[in-house]
Protein backbone atom coordinates (compact mmCIF):
# COMPACT_ATOMS: atom_id res chain seq x y z
CA UNK A 1 0.00 0.00 0.00
CA UNK A 2 1.88 3.06 -1.20
CA UNK A 3 -0.89 5.20 0.21
CA UNK A 4 -4.16 3.99 1.68
CA UNK A 5 -5.83 6.98 3.25
CA UNK A 6 -3.27 9.69 2.69
CA UNK A 7 -1.26 8.82 5.80
CA UNK A 8 0.49 5.44 5.33
CA UNK A 9 3.37 5.57 2.86
CA UNK A 10 6.22 3.27 1.90
CA UNK A 11 8.55 5.40 3.98
CA UNK A 12 6.24 4.99 6.97
CA UNK A 13 6.37 1.21 6.58
CA UNK A 14 10.14 1.20 6.22
CA UNK A 15 10.53 3.40 9.29
CA UNK A 16 8.22 1.04 11.20
CA UNK A 17 10.47 -1.91 10.33
CA UNK A 18 13.55 0.00 11.53
CA UNK A 19 11.88 1.07 14.78
CA UNK A 20 10.77 -2.50 15.45
CA UNK A 21 14.28 -3.86 14.75
CA UNK A 22 15.69 -1.43 17.30
CA UNK A 23 12.99 -2.42 19.77
CA UNK A 24 14.22 -6.01 19.53
CA UNK A 25 17.64 -5.11 20.85
CA UNK A 26 16.37 -2.60 23.42
CA UNK A 27 13.96 -5.16 24.84
CA UNK A 28 16.57 -7.92 24.89
CA UNK A 29 14.67 -10.09 22.42
CA UNK A 30 17.74 -10.32 20.22
CA UNK A 31 21.37 -9.25 20.11
CA UNK A 32 23.45 -7.56 17.45
CA UNK A 33 22.11 -8.18 13.95
CA UNK A 34 20.33 -11.46 14.68
CA UNK A 35 16.63 -11.77 13.95
CA UNK A 36 14.59 -9.97 11.30
CA UNK A 37 11.28 -8.19 10.81
CA UNK A 38 8.85 -7.70 7.95
CA UNK A 39 5.62 -5.82 7.30
CA UNK A 40 3.11 -6.42 4.52
CA UNK A 41 2.85 -3.70 1.85
CA UNK A 42 -0.03 -5.19 -0.16
CA UNK A 43 -1.35 -8.53 -1.40
CA UNK A 44 1.94 -9.57 -3.04
CA UNK A 45 4.74 -7.48 -1.53
CA UNK A 46 6.39 -6.84 1.80
CA UNK A 47 9.20 -4.82 3.33
CA UNK A 48 11.79 -6.81 5.27
CA UNK A 49 14.90 -5.87 7.22
CA UNK A 50 18.12 -6.10 5.16
CA UNK A 51 20.76 -8.73 5.65
CA UNK A 52 23.83 -8.15 7.79
CA UNK A 53 23.26 -4.53 8.83
CA UNK A 54 23.42 -3.07 12.31
CA UNK A 55 19.95 -1.93 13.30
CA UNK A 56 21.18 1.42 14.65
CA UNK A 57 22.67 2.24 11.24
CA UNK A 58 19.52 1.56 9.21
CA UNK A 59 17.90 4.27 7.10
CA UNK A 60 14.51 3.92 5.35
CA UNK A 61 16.11 3.29 1.94
CA UNK A 62 18.05 0.36 3.44
CA UNK A 63 14.81 -1.61 3.91
CA UNK A 64 14.19 -3.63 0.72
CA UNK A 65 10.88 -4.58 -0.84
CA UNK A 66 10.32 -8.24 -1.79
CA UNK A 67 7.50 -9.67 -3.90
CA UNK A 68 5.99 -13.15 -3.86
CA UNK A 69 7.93 -14.09 -7.02
CA UNK A 70 11.21 -13.68 -5.14
CA UNK A 71 12.19 -10.35 -6.70
CA UNK A 72 13.64 -7.67 -4.45
CA UNK A 73 13.90 -3.91 -4.91
CA UNK A 74 16.10 -1.35 -3.21
CA UNK A 75 19.73 -0.67 -2.39
CA UNK A 76 20.17 -3.46 0.18
CA UNK A 77 19.62 -7.21 -0.11
CA UNK A 78 16.79 -8.65 2.00
CA UNK A 79 17.29 -10.81 5.07
CA UNK A 80 18.52 -14.32 4.35
CA UNK A 81 15.26 -15.51 5.93
CA UNK A 82 13.09 -13.81 3.30
CA UNK A 83 11.58 -17.17 2.25
CA UNK A 84 9.63 -17.85 5.42
CA UNK A 85 8.49 -14.22 5.52
CA UNK A 86 7.18 -14.57 1.95
CA UNK A 87 5.56 -17.95 2.54
CA UNK A 88 3.83 -16.85 5.75
CA UNK A 89 2.41 -13.78 4.03
CA UNK A 90 1.30 -15.89 1.05
CA UNK A 91 -0.47 -18.49 3.18
CA UNK A 92 -1.89 -16.22 5.92
CA UNK A 93 -3.82 -13.26 4.52
CA UNK A 94 -4.59 -11.98 8.02
CA UNK A 95 -0.90 -11.59 8.88
CA UNK A 96 0.39 -8.04 8.43
CA UNK A 97 3.73 -8.36 10.23
CA UNK A 98 6.31 -11.00 11.15
CA UNK A 99 8.93 -10.86 13.90
CA UNK A 100 11.82 -13.34 14.13
CA UNK A 101 14.00 -13.29 17.24
CA UNK A 102 16.78 -15.24 18.91
CA UNK A 103 15.52 -14.40 22.39
CA UNK A 104 17.52 -16.13 25.11
CA UNK A 105 15.19 -18.51 26.93
CA UNK A 106 12.94 -19.37 24.00
CA UNK A 107 16.00 -20.13 21.91
CA UNK A 108 17.55 -22.20 24.72
CA UNK A 109 14.34 -24.21 24.90
CA UNK A 110 14.29 -24.61 21.12
CA UNK A 111 17.86 -25.95 21.29
CA UNK A 112 16.46 -28.94 23.19
CA UNK A 113 13.89 -29.50 20.44
CA UNK A 114 11.04 -28.68 22.82
CA UNK A 115 8.05 -26.43 22.24
CA UNK A 116 6.08 -24.82 25.06
CA UNK A 117 3.25 -27.01 26.37
CA UNK A 118 0.18 -25.83 28.30
CA UNK A 119 2.07 -25.35 31.58
CA UNK A 120 0.39 -21.93 31.93
CA UNK A 121 -2.91 -20.74 30.52
CA UNK A 122 -1.19 -17.81 28.79
CA UNK A 123 0.26 -20.25 26.25
CA UNK A 124 -3.10 -19.75 24.53
CA UNK A 125 -1.96 -16.25 23.55
CA UNK A 126 -0.37 -17.91 20.51
CA UNK A 127 -3.74 -19.31 19.42
CA UNK A 128 -3.69 -22.91 20.63
CA UNK A 129 -3.05 -25.29 23.51
CA UNK A 130 0.72 -25.27 22.88
CA UNK A 131 3.50 -23.45 21.04
CA UNK A 132 5.14 -25.89 18.66
CA UNK A 133 8.82 -26.24 17.81
CA UNK A 134 9.60 -26.63 14.11
CA UNK A 135 12.34 -29.19 13.34
CA UNK A 136 15.80 -27.91 12.50
CA UNK A 137 16.72 -26.91 8.96
CA UNK A 138 19.48 -24.63 7.68
CA UNK A 139 18.53 -20.95 7.92
CA UNK A 140 17.19 -19.33 4.77
CA UNK A 141 16.16 -22.59 3.10
CA UNK A 142 12.82 -23.67 1.67
CA UNK A 143 12.92 -26.68 4.01
CA UNK A 144 12.94 -24.34 6.98
CA UNK A 145 10.12 -22.28 5.52
CA UNK A 146 7.99 -25.41 4.99
CA UNK A 147 8.64 -26.50 8.58
CA UNK A 148 7.68 -23.03 9.85
CA UNK A 149 4.35 -23.09 8.01
CA UNK A 150 3.52 -26.47 9.55
CA UNK A 151 4.45 -25.31 13.07
CA UNK A 152 2.37 -22.14 12.65
CA UNK A 153 -0.74 -23.99 11.48
CA UNK A 154 -3.51 -22.67 13.73
CA UNK A 155 -0.95 -20.66 15.71
CA UNK A 156 0.54 -17.19 15.69
CA UNK A 157 3.94 -18.18 17.10
CA UNK A 158 6.37 -21.07 17.03
CA UNK A 159 9.90 -21.97 18.06
CA UNK A 160 12.57 -23.08 15.59
CA UNK A 161 14.78 -25.94 16.76
CA UNK A 162 18.38 -24.82 17.41
CA UNK A 163 17.48 -21.40 16.06
CA UNK A 164 14.89 -19.05 17.59
CA UNK A 165 11.30 -17.79 17.51
CA UNK A 166 8.74 -16.52 15.01
CA UNK A 167 5.70 -14.44 15.97
CA UNK A 168 3.11 -13.05 13.57
CA UNK A 169 0.33 -10.53 13.99
CA UNK A 170 -2.30 -8.30 12.46
CA UNK A 171 0.06 -5.39 13.12
CA UNK A 172 3.72 -4.87 13.88
CA UNK A 173 3.08 -3.89 17.52
CA UNK A 174 0.97 -7.05 17.95
CA UNK A 175 3.71 -9.28 16.53
CA UNK A 176 6.35 -7.62 18.71
CA UNK A 177 4.20 -8.01 21.80
CA UNK A 178 3.64 -11.69 21.04
CA UNK A 179 7.38 -12.27 20.59
CA UNK A 180 7.85 -10.83 24.07
CA UNK A 181 5.07 -13.02 25.48
CA UNK A 182 6.71 -16.13 24.01
CA UNK A 183 10.04 -15.24 25.62
CA UNK A 184 8.32 -14.64 28.97
CA UNK A 185 6.53 -17.99 28.77
CA UNK A 186 9.75 -19.76 27.80
CA UNK A 187 11.50 -18.19 30.80
CA UNK A 188 8.76 -19.38 33.14
CA UNK A 189 8.69 -22.86 31.63
CA UNK A 190 12.47 -23.28 31.90
CA UNK A 191 12.30 -22.16 35.54
CA UNK A 192 9.44 -24.57 36.28
CA UNK A 193 11.34 -27.48 34.70
CA UNK A 194 14.38 -26.63 36.82
CA UNK A 195 12.26 -26.92 39.98
CA UNK A 196 10.76 -30.29 39.11
CA UNK A 197 7.84 -31.91 37.34
CA UNK A 198 5.63 -29.40 35.54
CA UNK A 199 1.86 -29.65 35.73
CA UNK A 200 0.32 -29.43 32.24
CA UNK A 201 -3.22 -28.14 31.73
CA UNK A 202 -5.50 -30.46 29.77
CA UNK A 203 -7.08 -29.58 26.43
CA UNK A 204 -10.48 -28.89 28.00
CA UNK A 205 -8.95 -26.25 30.27
CA UNK A 206 -7.08 -24.69 27.37
CA UNK A 207 -10.16 -24.63 25.13
CA UNK A 208 -11.94 -22.59 27.80
CA UNK A 209 -9.04 -20.13 27.89
CA UNK A 210 -8.89 -19.86 24.10
CA UNK A 211 -12.61 -19.10 24.03
CA UNK A 212 -12.22 -16.37 26.68
CA UNK A 213 -9.32 -14.84 24.76
CA UNK A 214 -11.65 -14.22 21.81
CA UNK A 215 -13.31 -11.43 23.79
CA UNK A 216 -10.49 -10.51 26.19
CA UNK A 217 -9.99 -6.76 26.57
CA UNK A 218 -13.23 -5.72 24.89
CA UNK A 219 -14.94 -2.88 26.72
CA UNK A 220 -18.54 -3.77 25.82
CA UNK A 221 -18.65 -7.20 27.46
CA UNK A 222 -21.24 -8.26 30.00
CA UNK A 223 -20.14 -10.14 33.10
CA UNK A 224 -22.57 -11.68 35.57
CA UNK A 225 -22.14 -9.98 38.92
CA UNK A 226 -20.46 -6.92 37.44
CA UNK A 227 -22.60 -3.81 36.83
CA UNK A 228 -21.58 -0.58 35.14
CA UNK A 229 -22.05 2.36 37.51
CA UNK A 230 -21.22 5.27 35.19
CA UNK A 231 -18.14 7.11 33.98
CA UNK A 232 -18.01 9.44 36.97
CA UNK A 233 -16.74 8.35 40.38
CA UNK A 234 -19.15 8.02 43.31
CA UNK A 235 -18.65 9.88 46.58
CA UNK A 236 -16.28 8.43 49.12
CA UNK A 237 -18.05 6.19 51.64
CA UNK A 238 -17.21 6.94 55.29
CA UNK A 239 -18.60 4.73 58.07
CA UNK A 240 -21.18 3.28 55.72
CA UNK A 241 -22.57 6.72 54.74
Amino acid sequence: MIQVDGTITDEDLRKAVIAACRDLTRSGLTYGISGNISVRRDERQFFVSPTGMAYDALEPDDVPLVDFDGRWFGRRRPSSEWRFHRDIFKSREEVRAIVHTHSCNATALACTGRGIPAFHYMVAVAGGHDIRCAPYHTFGTQDLSDAVLAALDGRSACLLANHGVIAVGASLPAALKLAGEVESLATQYCAARAIGDVRILNEEAMRAVIEKFLTYGKQDLTDAGLEFGGTGLPDVVINGN
